[in-house]
């Protein structure tokens, strides 16, 4: 039996509209979209034009520092747009999908007899690459490297994320294969780390890690930390649990098959369920008909680290949820003297301390706007990480190269303080703040 990994700090955030354990089919998009904003450090350059002809698996764009590295079509189709903003930033490739997708047919590799460099080959030109996630500063691997573990996480601690006992109980030859794909891309262990409170994987050829504890425990980031920490020169790779499933099947059919199954959530939602869909497709498909408040923000991904993208936009090609709930534009008179019951506090300003348990209908307003950054130790209360994160974050701030190194830059990304930036009484802007000195680090080692 696998130690149990306890951890003691963290917050779990119980919002109102839970997904229910019901998997129903979403409706075809008439659109899907890839867009470069989900992959940090990405500079895309276009191979398709608007009117291009696609495949599921047709490359789109690619890296313009690594161009080995494509991004491909999650569907058959018409490039309908390519939507740019700012000095002519590429923020999204649509394509205009067909009835019924037809898939790039790849060549099929034997895991027994096929080399590293020959699977990594297959990934790459596939665009499944773009799973592989490096820490330390959480970008897009690169393939010449070989890291020293591969780490996986198969549960999700988030805000009303889903389980993945439901959405992957039907994908147990897929995750094998997947699994069986990253064995032979480290020489190290790959190390899978699951809820110690629900379903052990039934998983050969790695090395099982229970976990018990409050978000972020769920974070690959900080399951790391306590399984093999990343020092200065070491580099690790983390995939998503349902990524690796996609991997998995597209070395059993040789097809790109994107589908995956998602939880629609939220409180403005009216039946919060799993939908299975495929990556990219457009929001309006999934919701249309199906919130009960449209006077909502529709968030692809967590109310932590998620994106904002909006009725009219599009599901990111990483994303594991969508969350729906109240846009906070509406301020009550004299809110600060109210007793407040139905909202939401880690202090013993509110009477939430009382209620645990209670499940809240939060909505996006800030209750304030930024203010002095005030030295504390709030952070450390909820970080499960041996590492100060105030100071982290003010050494971002002032670029101090040497001391984001001490004091454990190459251990976090964002998602790892994103409860900090929740509880964060000066409401700074903490996983921002963190990437600009990630980016600041890259820069000084290129």
């Amino acid at each position: 039996m696998s130690k149990i990994i306890k951890l003691c700090k963290g917050l779990d955030i119980r919002l109102q509209g839970e997904a229910a354990m019901t998997i129903v089919n979403a409706p075809k998009a008439s659109e899907y979209a890839v867009s470069p904003l989900d992959f940090e450090g990405v500079t895309p350059k276009m191979l398709v034009k608007v009117g291009d002809k696609v495949e599921a698996g047709s490359p789109l764009f690619f890296d313009k520092k690594r161009p080995e590295i494509l991004f491909t079509s999650p569907v058959s189709g018409e490039v309908a747009a390519v939507n740019r903003g700012e000095k002519r930033k590429i923020l999204s490739v649509v394509v205009a999908a067909d009835a019924e997708i037809a898939y790039k047919q790849f060549s099929s590799l034997d895991l027994v007899k096929a080399s590293r460099e020959q699977i990594i080959d297959l990934l790459l030109e596939s665009g499944l690459w773009t799973m592989f996630i490096q820490r330390p500063y959480g970008v897009v691997a690169n393939p010449s490297d070989k890291p020293k573990a591969i780490f996986v996480s198969a549960f999700d601690s988030a805000p009303l994320a889903p389980n993945y006992d439901v959405a992957l109980a039907s994908s147990q030859l897929a995750l094998q294969k997947g699994f069986d794909v990253l064995r032979r891309l480290t020489d190290g262990k790959v190390h899978l780390s699951y809820n110690a409170q629900g379903q052990k994987p039934e998983i050969e050829g790695v090395e099982l890690h229970a976990f018990e504890g409050k978000h972020p425990a769920g974070n690959v980031g900080v399951q790391i930390h306590h399984i093999d920490p990343i020092n200065k020169g070491e580099k690790v790779w983390t995939l998503n649990i349902q990524d690796v499933a996609i991997i998995g099947r597209f070395f059993l059919t040789g097809k790109v098959d994107m589908e995956r199954v998602i939880a629609v959530a939220g409180s403005c939602v009216a039946e919060p369920k799993y939908y299975r869909v495929v990556a990219g497709a457009s929001i309006e498909s999934i919701l249309g008909g199906k919130l009960s408040n449209e006077h909502a923000r529709v968030i692809s991904g967590n109310v932590l680290t998620g994106r904002n993208v909006g009725k009219e936009g599009f599901l990111g090609v990483n994303a594991n949820q969508i969350t729906v709930i109240p846009e906070g534009d509406e301020y009550e008179l004299l809110g600060w003297a109210m007793p407040r019951f139905k909202k939401f506090s880690v202090s013993r300003a509110y009477f939430s301390w009382l209620m645990p348990w209670k499940k809240y209908n939060l909505d996006t307003n800030l209750n304030g706007g930024e203010r002095a950054f005030v030295m504390n130790d709030l952070y450390e209360k909820y970080l499960p990480m041996d590492i100060y994160p105030m100071h982290l974050v003010k050494a971002c701030l002032a670029n101090d190269l040497d001391k984001m190194e001490n004091l454990g830059i190459y251990e976090v990304v964002e998602e790892d303080l994103a409860l900090c930036e929740f509880v964060c009484p000066s409401k700074i802007e903490i996983q921002q703040i963190l990437r600009n000195g990630i980016n600041t680090m890259i820069k000084e080692e290129e």
